[in-house]
């Protein structure tokens, strides 16, 4: 029997798939666990509509993570870090600083965790830091970091 899968199932397939299964196996297992609908005709057409509506969602997503990469090029945001003697500095500018003085100074909101930082940042200068906002766009701002 031919089954659309709702949801995934461990060792049979993912959500979306459309299987083979045994007759027991769909009839006592998969259809009444609303696991999977029987694939008919009207099953097939809805999940071709709804495959159809999820890629043009991920074009919209991809397009605007690339509006947005396009528009952070453009911002830049200061941090301020105490010296010592000689320009020395003490502590580091995390992600989490960058994330705040961003919200603070171009009233966007940032979430730290997509700041790619190898290591934080330990001297005066100007940095850019990457932000990953899509699985294939990555942004760039300008991060001056100054004393205070």
């Amino acid at each position: 029997m031919k089954v659309i899968l709702l949801e995934d199932v461990k060792s049979i397939g993912k959500k979306g798939e459309i299987i083979d299964a045994n007759d027991g196996y769909a009839r006592n297992f998969l259809l009444p666990k609303k696991l999977g609908v029987e694939a008919n005709s009207k099953n097939l057409n809805d999940l071709k509509l709804q495959n159809a509506n999820q890629e043009k969602i991920a074009a919209q997503k991809l397009k605007d993570a690339k509006e947005l990469a396009k528009e952070l090029e453009t911002k830049s945001v200061t941090v301020f870090m105490k010296a010592g003697e000689g320009g020395r500095t003490f502590g580091s500018i995390s992600a989490k600083e960058i994330a705040a003085a961003f919200k603070d100074q171009c009233g966007m909101e940032l979430d730290k965790k997509k700041l790619i930082l190898d290591e934080p940042i330990r001297n005066f200068g100007t940095y850019n830091v990457d932000i990953k906002l899509h699985p294939q766009v990555t942004g760039t701002i300008k991060v001056k970091v100054q004393e205070k």
